[in-house]
């Protein structure tokens, strides 16, 4: 029997990707997406077994699980890529955070609690998140998501802390800016997030790929985001500021004083 792996939000982007790159690999793909049309087009042009419905919820998981286990035999991998961003801040509506968690951080937890007692008994399996960059830095101009996405690779990271002597592998994909809708809808912030080089979908697969030879947690299809990361962890104050001066750039407006004392000596001096 071939490996088997399913792939979440396959219709498009990234996840069309990983499906077409897994199956030119021999892989027996199972593809999930809730845009049904979509993913049948990726069906016929893959092989890929479609399994339409709201991969975010416990049934549509099972639905993909019993799928790959009937025809065959269970799942080697599972990547957890699909994902939602909403393009907002404070004005974010309780239905907007709550489709941001339940997609973005939810799914995951979902899919684990279906599939982590199956891999324990024959002692092998491996997770993917697609968590994005925001999921180690932060995504200007987009709360949900960039919030959501802390707590995918913070899910990961658990995951991985818990159950990697048992045979479980986890990694988290953290790309920057990617050739996808996502990035083509992102109005303001496009000019942020294409700032370092944007990648294909397909070099995002080419980088799982590589990333299934190893047990390496992170998958960075954009090197530079260690150096980022580093720097956050190392530097808070200094990378916090940098932050905010590129969201100056996107509101157009000069700095204020900080509130605290050294603002109030200044209200004195005046």
């Amino acid at each position: 029997m071939p490996d088997v792996v399913v792939v979440t939000g396959a219709a498009r982007g990234i996840g069309r990707a990983l499906a077409e790159r897994f199956a030119r690999e021999g892989w027996a793909v199972v593809a999930g997406d809730l845009d049904a049309t979509a993913l049948g087009d990726v069906a016929e042009a893959t092989g890929a077994v479609a399994v339409a419905g709201d991969t975010s919820t416990d049934a549509a998981v099972r639905a993909l699980v019993d799928t790959a286990t009937a025809r065959f035999g269970g799942v080697d991998v599972f990547v957890a890529n699909a994902g939602v961003g909403t393009l907002a801040g404070l004005d974010a509506s309780d239905e907007q955070w709550q489709q941001a968690l339940e997609v973005n951080v939810l799914a995951h937890v979902r899919a684990a609690r279906v599939l982590v007692p199956h891999w324990l008994e024959r002692g092998r399996g491996r997770f993917v998140v697609t968590a994005s960059a925001a999921g180690l830095l932060t995504m200007l101009g987009d709360a949900p998501y960039s919030v959501s996405k802390h707590a995918a690779v913070a899910f990961a990271e658990w995951l991985s802390a818990t159950y990697r002597h048992r045979g479980i592998v986890v990694q988290a994909v953290c790309p920057q800016g990617v050739q996808t809708r996502m990035l083509e809808e992102s109005g303001p912030l496009q000019a942020l997030l294409t700032r370092d080089a944007v990648v294909t979908p397909d070099e995002v697969a080419d980088a799982v790929w590589r990333a299934l030879r190893t047990d390496g947690f992170y998958v960075l299809p954009h090197p530079e985001v260690a150096g980022y990361s580093a720097q956050r962890a190392a530097h808070p104050d200094e990378w916090l500021a940098g932050m905010n001066r590129l969201q100056q750039r996107l509101d157009h407006t000069p700095p204020v004083s900080p509130p605290g004392p050294a603002g109030h000596r200044d209200q004195e001096s005046a």
